[in-house]
């Protein structure tokens, strides 16, 4: 039975091809590293927001977490605050920013439009 369904090519970020194909063996050569797995490489981007008027306003909140998801494609996690600080009128447990971790082919795909837009 042909499997060519099962063959068939998976999408690869550009940034992680030119990484395979360029950085690591220029990298081994320049560096004399013996196996691949010694070379630096990205694990995973974070993107943490603090909105600080998120305490007076929450809807606000929800539109800087939109932004955030449009921006890396993933959708974010809100913050709370550890503990209270009466000089910025914040209470424990009161949702004052969001965080997304972003690992893989998002990672490569969010950091190449990063790089090239910027």
């Amino acid at each position: 039975m042909n499997n060519e369904k099962d063959k068939k090519e998976e999408y690869q970020p550009r940034l992680l091809l030119e990484y395979k194909n360029n950085v690591v063996p220029a990298l081994k050569k320049k560096l004399g590293y013996k196996n691949i797995h010694e070379i630096p490489k990205l694990e995973k981007i974070v993107i943490n927001v603090g909105f600080g008027e998120a305490i007076s306003n929450p809807k606000l909140l929800e539109t800087v977490m939109n932004d955030i998801a449009i921006i890396t494609g993933q959708w974010p996690v809100k913050r709370r605050a550890r503990r209270s600080v009466s000089n910025f009128k914040l209470r424990a447990g009161v949702p004052i920013g969001c965080k997304v971790t972003i690992r893989g082919k998002r990672m490569y795909e969010f950091y190449d439009r990063l790089v090239n837009t910027a």
